[in-house]
């Protein structure tokens, strides 16, 4: 360490006051000062031998030295000789040790500026404490700023959690079915319905103003989030006390249709966010606004415009109008409750609202909205007509069976007829609203097919948007007497014919004693005379004495696969049956024998037009003979002619039926034939209600009969497959002898058992047909 006095000079610090500083020196620091006289009475003169090494004592000038250890290189350190001390004048106070500080520009020897004064001398007076306000308005820039700087940290940590955004363009949707009638016309369609991309330039210019003035009327200037619309939310989500309305902006509604799950959280809140500022910088709004148009859902499984204006308006989103736009635009809001197909009045309401939007938003006039009020968006092509929709739901469930799953859009071309299916409605909703209702008949189905079981209509209730429920295929109701015709072909094929006699008398097995509908017993008389009229007690004679196995076994040949009771009151339609397979077994009848599967495929292809399924083959082949199938036409004609079913008889063109009621009027029935056709009518209510006296051969005979008019006309007329041959020994009142062995003696398992005779189906009691019988 070496100390050491400044000099005087240009450029050096000096002058008066250069006894009251000293500076000292340290091996690998830079020069520090001491205080003022901190050495004045301590002065060493030190001698420095001059060796390499070694440090020289300069003395620069009166007052200031520099003292430094000074070594040699390999020469012993001389000692120094320490000068005299000067008298002290006076005693003074110890001095405090000396403070290394850096000098200031006052205290540099040389310089002329005077010491500068403290700060607070003449300093003016503290002004007073800060009023309420300024407090408040500081507070509220602090807790501002650290709210901006919490929300940009929040924003940036979900930015690192988003979704891969890579697929923007690539749309994953669930693959399509589209239901095609024999004409070509499309029916409905299952899946997401994925149609062409519409360009926002080769729009109407309603249709981007209607989706603006609902959805988003600043889009044009906000950054992907509109805090004018999240603050409007927020206070009418206060004041509401509920979720009631949202402040998402068209680009956070399509960052959330893309990239997000639709979970109302404030997590996937501020994802929708951040990816809407990441889609304003990276699109255009113009861009932004047509991915929004092609990728939004409108309801009915339509997702964009362009699916959407082809399922509504059977249109394409270029041609459609003003009040078709607003009645799009209004959907997006809720698209399963504003749907057309569902209330198109409560459609028509919510366009009206959205006119009012744009008229105030400025995009069209108030004359213009009331033009477009007048004259209300109208539904077109298959999404007016409900009641396909159980014939769809039908297809739709078999597609997988013929054409597995594929992953693609595909058609199907089903067997459906238009024209017939809209008649089937009319006839169902106006025989329901008129004669149904008098008599306490709130449901009904209907089943068309043609004689080799391909469905040209199907009804499976009276409204589908009440009720998904297919009451042509999923119900199972006690068929009643129209199960007779089964009897009787078992009976014919053991022997007997139409003109054998039986005598209508009481009867009774196993303490079960059927009656009649009429209450009456009218003696001998044919087969044929005893399905006409639907008398009870020879049709279980012939179920006995064809046997209740033989029975089963001729109802499996013609289709019907549900569990079927192993007794005589089979006879009587006890079983269960649904209305298709009962009516695919009248087509045996009409197709002269052969066996039917009841079918509305036709072919199914992809959407490149590969082949996924072509029906082939004729069915499974004849299930009974041309003779038995003859005379069960010659039987079935008569139950038109002069039988239960002579209300619905078409005039000069061959036809056959029977009709069918079961206990207290709960089920009424008609299945009916021509030879170009099949008709099967239920008539009953869901909850069992029964009816007041329905039975089959009223308000079931006379849909079947309404529906068969307008439906045939112009048809030409063509016979039934004509009975053959039939030798007049067997109309015989004794069974033939083939008959007689083929019977088997009265067998336990044949007669009513124990619970059916308890719950209603055996007993002296319950077991009489009474009003409401079967018939």
């Amino acid at each position: 360490m070496s100390s050491r006095k400044g000099k005087s000079g240009p450029g050096k610090r000096g002058g008066a006051e250069e006894e009251d500083w000293t500076i000292v020196r340290m091996a690998g620091l830079r020069p520090v000062r001491l205080g003022v006289n901190a050495n004045a009475d301590a002065r060493l003169d030190e001698e420095g031998d001059g060796d390499d090494m070694g440090w020289d004592d300069d003395w620069e000038g009166p007052g200031m030295r520099r003292t430094e250890p000074t070594f040699t290189r390999g020469k012993p350190r001389k000692p120094t000789a320490k000068p005299a001390k000067k008298p002290a004048a006076k005693k003074s106070r110890p001095k405090k040790p000396p403070v290394l500080r850096a000098p200031t520009e006052d205290e540099r020897p040389g310089s002329r500026t005077p010491p500068r004064k403290s700060a607070r001398r003449g300093a003016p007076p503290r002004k007073g404490k800060p009023t309420l306000l300024g407090r408040l308005a500081y507070g509220g820039a602090v807790l501002m700023l650290w709210g901006v700087i919490a929300f940009g940290g929040l924003l940036f940590w979900y930015g690192l959690h988003l979704p891969d955004t890579s697929g923007l363009y690539n749309v994953k949707h669930t693959p399509s079915l589209s239901i095609v009638a024999t004409n070509g016309e499309v029916l409905s369609h299952r899946g997401d319905l994925m149609s062409g991309y519409a360009s926002l330039s080769d729009l109407p210019p309603w249709v981007p103003a209607a989706v603006l003035a609902t959805e988003d009327q600043r889009f044009y200037w906000h950054f992907g989030v509109d805090p004018i619309g999240l603050a409007r939310a927020t206070i009418t989500n206060i004041r509401a006390g509920a979720y009631v309305q949202g402040g998402s902006t068209v680009t956070q509604q399509l960052a959330k249709n893309i990239f997000l799950k639709p979970d109302r959280t404030i997590a996937r809140k501020i994802e929708e966010m951040v990816l809407a500022v990441w889609l304003e910088l990276r699109f255009t709004k113009e861009e932004i606004l047509t991915l929004y148009l092609n990728r939004v859902y409108f309801g009915g499984g339509a997702y964009g415009l362009e699916a959407a204006s082809e399922r509504y308006f059977r249109k394409p989103a270029r041609a459609l109008t003003l009040p078709e736009a607003a009645m799009l635009a209004g959907l997006l809001k809720a698209p399963s409750r504003y749907s057309p197909t569902n209330n198109i009045e409560l459609a028509r309401n919510r366009a009206a609202i959205v006119l009012q939007n744009m008229v105030n938003a400025g995009y069209i006039t108030q004359e213009e909205a009331r033009t477009a009020n007048v004259s209300p968006a109208r539904l077109e092509g298959y999404a007016a007509r409900g009641s396909i929709n159980y014939f769809v739901d039908w297809v739709a469930e078999a597609v997988p069976d013929y054409a597995g799953r594929p992953d693609t859009d595909v058609n199907v071309m089903t067997t459906i007829d238009p024209v017939l299916q809209r008649e089937a409605e009319r006839v169902i909703d106006a025989m329901l609203a008129g004669e149904g209702a008098a008599v306490n008949a709130t449901q009904a189905a209907l089943v068309a097919m043609t004689p080799d079981g391909a469905v040209r209509a199907m009804v499976g209730g009276r409204s589908y948007a009440q009720s998904q429920f297919n009451r042509a295929v999923q119900a199972k109701r006690q068929p009643g007497s129209a199960f007779k015709p089964i009897v009787y072909l078992a009976a014919l094929e053991r022997g007997l014919t139409p003109d054998t006699l039986r005598v209508d008398r009481p009867i009774e097995y196993g303490g079960w004693a059927p009656a009649n509908y009429s209450g009456r017993f009218e003696g001998e008389m044919t087969l044929r005379t005893a399905l006409a009229k639907s008398v009870n007690t020879v049709a279980v004679q012939v179920a006995r004495e064809t046997g209740i196995r033989n029975v089963i076994a001729a109802a499996r040949r013609l289709g019907l696969q549900e569990d079927l009771p192993s007794n005589l009151s089979l006879a009587l339609g006890s079983g269960s049956v649904n209305l298709l397979e009962l009516t695919a077994a009248y087509a045996t009848f009409a197709n002269g024998g052969y066996g039917v599967i009841p079918h509305g495929i036709e072919e199914v292809r992809s959407e490149s037009g590969e082949e996924l399924y072509r029906r082939q083959g004729s069915g499974i082949g004849r299930v009974v003979d041309g003779r038995t199938v003859g005379q069960m036409n010659n039987m079935l004609q008569a139950v038109m002619a002069y039988g239960t079913g002579r209300n619905s008889a078409l005039g000069a063109r061959p036809s056959g039926g029977k009709t069918g009621t079961s206990q207290d009027f709960r089920d009424a029935w008609f299945i009916g034939y021509t030879a170009d056709l099949v008709v099967g009518v239920w008539v009953g209510n869901d909850n069992g209600a029964p009816m007041e006296k329905v039975t089959g051969g009223t308000l079931p005979a006379h849909i079947w009969h309404d529906f068969m008019m307008k439906t045939q006309e112009g048809v030409p007329i063509a016979q039934l497959p004509e009975e053959m041959p039939v030798a007049t020994a067997s109309a015989s009142i004794a069974a033939p002898a083939a008959m007689q062995e083929a019977a088997p003696a009265e067998y336990e398992w044949e007669q009513p058992g124990f619970f059916e005779r308890l719950f209603g189906i055996g007993g002296n009691e319950d077991s009489t047909l009474r009003a409401g019988g079967r018939r």
